[in-house]
């Protein structure tokens, strides 16, 4: 599992692996002004997503420079690797993705970097070896979309822990400790969602999004979950698969549906006219982070703040119960109107 698919036509020419080659070939003191490299400077842990970028910058502390490759708000799924993000990668000292096709514009870097020898984890891939938490998609793959099960993004804080201990083992003791901290707040992330989704009426419990990205949710939380596109955003809903979620909602009168930061809303806009046509009011319940978190610095912009911001989001939306501001009072509050 230690190879991500190359099967995206977009990947199988040479421009990327020739660009990073380019790369390679600029002046070292250009490379170390850029990437802001010195003689002192601390070894790099460079992550792809925001989730798990969050996650190596709670086990780490200060021992480590934690680098992102994929912007915040940006689609993993499309996401094409720019110069910038090309000289993270070469200069990491140990490189974290999630695997199972996430980043699958981005297959033959990353495949390259483990070929050189870089200590490479493909997390998401490593969960599915151990047997758990895979979601498999007919005719698709291997949903992809972990973090969203609190549960499943322990094992991979777990995971990710382990192999800092590895890469680092002067460093081990205080990885431990904090991943036992920070898995402490997890435990109660968790336990939050499963409450609070617990007090939606039960016919309600239909969640409907742009894409097919909270079926790991769903499961650990008792949601019934449609995407209206698979789970890459790549993929097209169908006229007749809109009119099959609108005649859902309708029968269950499902108060609100939900669009998402990282993806276009045209398909979730069909979906509340279509309703409106026979006569029911469909809302928009709020905007979800699903495959990119909130902008750096905000609480939204952590891996804890994106669920809590899910959570109760979904949960106000559909009847339940949850408090307006989240888990620890940290969200923006409500807007009056």
């Amino acid at each position: 599992m230690d190879r991500i698919s190359e099967s995206d036509d977009f990947m199988r020419g040479a421009p990327y692996r020739l660009l990073l080659a380019c790369l390679l070939l600029l002046v070292p003191g250009c490379q170390r002004e850029e990437t802001g490299d010195g003689p002192d400077a601390p070894p790099r842990a460079v992550a792809t997503v925001g989730m798990l970028a969050d996650v190596v910058r709670n086990v780490v502390g200060d021992r480590m420079q934690v680098d992102q490759i994929i912007p915040s708000g940006v689609d993993p799924h499309l996401y094409n690797p720019t110069r910038s993000a090309l000289l993270k990668i070469e200069r990491a000292d140990i490189l974290f993705f999630n695997g199972l096709m996430l980043e699958g514009r981005m297959a033959s870097v990353l495949n390259g970097q483990r070929k050189r020898g870089l200590p490479f984890w493909p997390v998401a891939d490593r969960i599915l070896e151990a047997g758990r938490y895979p979601i498999i998609k007919p005719s698709e793959h291997h949903d992809p979309h972990l973090w969203m099960d609190v549960g499943g993004w322990m094992e991979a804080t777990r995971i990710v822990t382990d192999a800092l201990a590895e890469h680092d083992p002067e460093g081990a003791d205080a990885y431990r400790s904090a991943a036992a901290d920070y898995l402490d707040e997890l435990e109660e992330l968790d336990a939050y969602a499963r409450n609070s989704v617990s007090t939606i009426p039960e016919r309600q419990r239909l969640l409907v999004t742009a894409h097919d990205a909270f079926g790991y949710m769903g499961r650990a939380y008792g949601l019934e979950v449609r995407g209206i596109q698979g789970l890459s955003t790549e993929s097209e809903a169908g006229i007749r698969d809109i009119e099959e979620l609108v005649d859902l909602l309708v029968e269950r009168r499902i108060p609100a549906v939900f669009v998402e930061t990282s993806v276009s809303d045209k398909n979730v806009s069909a979906l509340r006219e279509g309703a409106a046509d026979r006569g029911h009011e469909l809302r928009i319940g709020g905007r979800l982070f699903s495959d990119a978190m909130g902008k750096p610095g905000t609480y939204e912009g952590t891996y804890i703040g994106m669920i809590d911001h899910n959570v109760t989001t979904i949960v106000r939306s559909l009847g339940g119960d949850a408090p307006a501001r989240g888990l620890h009072g940290r969200l923006p509050a409500p807007d009056p109107r």
